[in-house]
């Protein structure tokens, strides 16, 4: 089994809370900007350092939603950072940036550079605080997004509401005066129940 194979097969998948978290992306052009967003949509602490930048990163950077340090990357912007995006066209500064960011303890994660990456970013499904990641360890992403399209098409807006009422009826139980198991098979039942309704919609949905 090939190095890459084998680091595929070993990755943690979990969601991460980056509200109020420093993180880096070097790089302001068309590759840093989707990831510059996507930190900014999570709610982290961006910077941003490069020579220039894109209109829309510039436009982020007078909105304040950015700190942009107009140069080129150094070392020392690292400080601080819980991670960093190495979003350029050149391969050399992505190898300096991951072995620094190593020696930091900084996880990084280079565009379309897997082996000078920590992690991958999935195709996501996104419905409200209901999520479908998919990854495929950063050996097909061009998969990963055909199956997030065909996902986008299954699972509507409706999916989000369901899961915020399903967590209205978690809190409203946490009141009550049950013990744990009690509150468990209840919690379970409800969810059933809400997967008995999704079937039923899916089933009645215009194709």
């Amino acid at each position: 089994m090939s190095a890459a194979k084998r680091d595929a097969q070993s990755l943690f998948p979990l969601f991460l809370k980056l509200s109020g978290r420093a993180c880096l992306v070097v790089g302001a052009g068309a590759i840093a900007e989707p990831k510059i967003e996507g930190l900014l949509v999570s709610g982290a602490k961006v910077r941003v350092v490069a020579p220039r930048a894109s209109s829309i990163v510039e436009r982020w950077a007078r909105a304040k939603r950015i700190v942009w340090r107009r140069r080129v990357y150094r070392e020392k912007d690292l400080r601080g950072a819980l991670l960093v995006i190495a979003a350029t066209s050149s391969k050399k500064l992505h190898a300096r940036i991951f072995r620094q960011a190593r020696r930091c303890g900084i996880l990084c994660n280079a565009v379309d550079d897997p082996p000078h990456c920590d992690f991958y970013y999935p195709a996501v499904v996104r419905r409200g605080a209901f999520q479908i990641a998919i990854s495929t360890g950063g050996l097909s992403p061009a998969l990963a997004q055909q199956l997030r399209k065909r996902l986008e098409r299954e699972f509507g807006p409706e999916y989000g509401a369901w899961v915020a009422q399903l967590g209205r009826a978690r809190d409203r139980l946490r009141k009550k005066n049950l013990n744990a198991e009690s509150r468990r098979e209840t919690l379970h039942r409800m969810a059933a129940g809400a997967v008995a309704k999704i079937s039923r919609h899916r089933i009645h949905a215009p194709r």
